[in-house]
């Protein structure tokens, strides 16, 4: 399929990340029509030109864009449409979803003769704000690379990592490193400061050595300071992610026992009333644990 700028596009989901994609979008000139459970999500989007979208007529947009909470969320809004999805339609799935889901709700998809395309992102609020992001696709090849108008405002890079389940499986390998990151360096910033260390140093002072990443030099200097807004990752989404790929290893029978303490730590942490918060509170459960 063959679109531009002004093919119809339905975006689904202004949460944290979509809407600031939709935002790009939007921006770019794109004609984008939001849907939010939460309708008063959509109202900036409306000020800056968006349509406001029916989900009864979603069949009149060739492209539907999702970026949903979890396997629940994109298969609630789903089930609402699945009846009126049309031949030849492309579904965008931002989401980061089990790959068993995707593989289900692309099999669906597939017997109304539209075609899915697992497409999650990496690089948080602020990748989705520049343009930044990092995507991994899953599915058909050529519709991957016709999508690449949209992409393009919204990434640096799009890689397709497969057949369809593949880009979901890529994000739960990165939510992985991701969160055992982010359990250590709140350990990290803990101890130096035990330590005596001045630790709003540490990410400057680590920069470009074999410790640093980007989710140090995020995580690190709000955890030394305390700073935990805006929100840029939510406790429980990354607890979502890698129950996620605790479960795809389970059903490769492989141990990955750090990934099981991340997920321990990740689901204490949302227990003690943080599931919404900040990734950086972390810091918090490490301090406080001998208190």
């Amino acid at each position: 399929m063959r679109f531009d700028r002004h093919t119809p596009i339905a975006f689904i989901g202004m949460g944290l990340m979509g809407s600031r994609m939709a935002t790009r979008l939007v921006q770019a000139g794109f004609s984008v029509a939001v849907w939010n459970r939460t309708q008063s999500a959509c109202d900036v989007l409306l000020d800056m030109g968006a349509q406001a979208l029916s989900l009864e007529k979603i069949a009149d947009y060739p492209v539907i864009l999702m970026c949903l909470a979890d396997d629940q969320a994109v298969n609630h809004v789903y089930e609402q449409v699945h009846h009126l999805v049309r031949p030849q339609q492309i579904i965008v799935d931002f989401s980061s979803l089990s790959v068993n889901q995707t593989k289900y709700l692309a099999d669906r998809a597939q017997q109304q003769q539209a075609i899915w395309i697992d497409s999650p992102v990496s690089g948080g609020t602020s990748g989705a704000e520049q343009g930044t992001l990092v995507i991994f696709a899953g599915g058909n090849e050529s519709t991957i690379q016709d999508l690449g108008l949209i992409y393009n405002v919204l990434s640096q890079r799009v890689t397709r990592m497969g057949d369809t389940g593949t880009g979901q499986a890529t994000k739960i390998c990165n939510q992985l490193i991701v969160a055992a990151n982010s359990a250590l360096i709140a350990e990290a910033v803990a101890l130096a400061h035990r330590a005596g260390v001045d630790t709003t140093l540490l990410a400057p002072a680590l920069a470009n050595g074999f410790a640093d990443s980007k989710p140090f030099q995020i995580l690190a200097p709000r955890m030394a300071r305390q700073i935990f807004e805006p929100v840029q990752w939510k406790v429980q989404t990354l607890a979502k992610d890698l129950n996620n790929a605790v479960e795809l290893a389970t059903h490769y029978a492989l141990d990955i026992p750090v990934a099981h303490q991340a997920l321990h730590q990740l689901h204490s942490h949302q227990q003690n009333g943080y599931a919404q918060s900040d990734l950086a509170t972390m810091i918090k459960q490490v301090e406080d644990q001998d208190q």
